[in-house]
C-alpha cells in the first residue's frame, strides 16, 4: 500500500512544502484538546487571531464571560479587557504549538496576533506597540501582524531590527510586496550589523487573495454586461483569475529576490526567507470550488491561512499537487487581457488597501461595543 494513501490531503500539504495555518479559534478550543488534535490529525503548523476571528469566538464561547465579569469589577476598560484575553489566548494557542516550534527549528508553529489596526498610518506608534505586545506576550513563536502601508514598511524593518516576527498583512500588489520584501532584508541587515543573531528572526508575507478575486469580479460582470460579444468573452473568461495571478507573479518574484547576490551574506548566518502566505482562501463565489484558493496555489516554501471550513473541506477533498507554476506561467497573459479590459490592477490594489484597513478598524470597533456592553 502506498504510504500516502493514510495521510489526510492537509498532511500530504506539509510534505510537498506549505505550511496550513488556521485563521481564528476560541478559548474552548484552546483548553478541551481541539488545538492539540489539529496539530496532530490535520497537520497544522499556525493559527493567526485577529478581531474579527476573536469577536465571533467571544459571542460563540461561554468561556470569556467569567472573565470579562471579573475584569469588569476590577474597573478595566473595554480595551484593557480585550487585550487581557487576547493575549491570554496567544499565549495558550503558542504553548500548544511549541513543540512543532522547537521540532522545525523555528521554522513553523507561530501564533499570529494583530496590534491595533487604528495604528495602520503611524509608524512610530507601531513600533511602539509592537514592542510592548511582543513583551506583553513574551513567546518567541508569536508574529505581530502589521499592514503593509506605506507607514507600515519602515515600522516592519525596525520591528525586524529588533528581532521581533512579523506577519505582513493586507498585501494585495506585487509592487507593495518587494517594497516590503527589502524592509523585511534591511531589518536583518542592520540587526546583523550589530552583531545580533538572525536565525530565528521569521516573517511572512500575507496576499489577501479572495478580496482581490471579488473586486475584480465586479468589474468583469460590468464589462461582460455592457460590451459587445468578444469583450464579453474575454470577461466571462477572466473571472476568478486575478487573484491567482497576483499569487504567481509574487511567486516568481519571491524566487528572483532570494536568489540576489545581498541575500548571500543573509543565508551564510541562517536568515530565513520571509515566506509567502496565501489568507482570504475562503471561496465568496458559489460558482467557485471551496478549495480555490488551495489546490491552486500548492508550492514550496509557501504558507496557506484558512478557515475551519476550508480547512474541513480540503481535509475531505483536497488535491494535494504541487501547482503554483501554472499561477506563474499564467500570470502574464492573465494581467495583459485585464489590462485590454482597461482594468487597472494598480488602482484596485490601491482601493483594496484603502478598504482593507476600514476593513480592520470596523471588526475592531465593533469588538470593543460588544465587551463595553458585556461590561456594563
Amino acid at each position: 500500500m502506498n504510504p500516502a494513501e493514510n495521510k489526510n490531503s492537509l498532511v500530504l500539504l506539509r510534505e510537498l512544502g506549505q505550511s496550513i495555518w488556521l485563521n481564528g479559534i476560541d478559548r474552548q478550543k484552546l483548553t478541551d484538546g481541539t488545538l492539540e488534535h489539529l496539530i496532530e490529525a490535520y497537520g497544522l503548523a499556525g493559527l493567526s487571531i485577529s478581531p474579527a476571528t476573536f469577536g465571533k469566538a467571544i459571542t460563540q464561547d461561554n468561556c470569556y464571560q467569567a472573565v470579562i465579569e471579573k475584569e469588569a469589577k476590577a474597573d478595566y476598560s473595554a480595551s484593557e479587557i480585550y487585550e487581557h484575553l487576547i493575549v491570554e489566548d496567544a499565549r495558550l494557542a503558542a504553548d500548544h504549538f511549541q513543540s512543532l516550534y522547537r521540532q522545525t527549528e523555528g521554522r513553523d508553529g507561530f501564533v499570529s496576533l494583530e496590534i491595533s489596526p487604528l495604528l495602520a498610518h503611524d509608524t512610530e506608534a507601531t513600533v511602539q506597540e509592537a514592542r510592548r505586545l511582543w513583551q506583553e506576550v513574551d513567546r518567541l513563536n508569536i508574529m505581530l501582524a502589521i499592514p503593509a502601508t506605506k507607514a507600515g514598511l519602515p515600522a516592519i524593518e525596525q520591528l525586524i531590527s529588533d528581532g521581533i516576527n512579523v506577519n505582513v498583512t493586507l498585501l494585495f500588489s506585487v509592487g507593495r510586496y518587494l517594497e516590503m520584501a527589502h524592509a523585511y532584508r534591511g531589518g536583518l541587515e542592520k540587526r546583523l550589523a550589530r552583531g545580533q543573531p538572525i536565525n530565528r528572526v521569521a516573517s511572512v508575507a500575507s496576499f489577501f487573495l479572495g478580496r482581490i478575486d471579488l473586486k475584480v469580479d465586479r468589474l468583469l460582470d460590468e464589462i461582460a454586461r455592457e460590451s459587445d460579444s468578444y469583450r464579453t468573452e474575454i470577461a466571462r473568461g477572466l473571472r476568478g483569475k486575478a487573484a491567482l495571478a497576483s499569487a504567481g507573479f509574487a511567486y516568481e518574484r519571491f524566487g528572483e529576490f532570494y536568489e540576489q547576490s545581498s541575500w548571500e551574506q543573509l543565508a551564510e548566518r541562517e536568515g530565513r526567507k520571509q515566506r509567502l502566505l496565501w489568507t482570504s482562501t475562503s471561496t465568496k463565489d458559489p460558482f467557485y470550488s471551496d478549495t480555490k484558493y488551495v489546490d491552486s496555489l500548492i508550492g514550496p516554501e509557501t504558507v496557506n491561512a484558512m478557515p475551519m471550513a476550508t480547512l474541513d473541506a480540503y481535509r475531505e477533498h483536497g488535491q494535494p499537487e504541487i501547482r503554483i507554476w501554472t499561477a506563474v506561467h499564467e500570470a502574464s497573459d492573465i494581467m495583459h487581457q485585464l489590462a485590454e479590459l482597461k482594468i487597472d490592477l494598480r488602482i484596485v490594489d490601491e482601493n483594496l488597501e484603502k478598504e482593507g484597513i476600514a476593513q480592520f478598524i470596523e471588526p475592531y470597533n465593533q469588538l470593543l461595543a460588544t465587551l463595553e456592553q458585556r461590561r456594563n
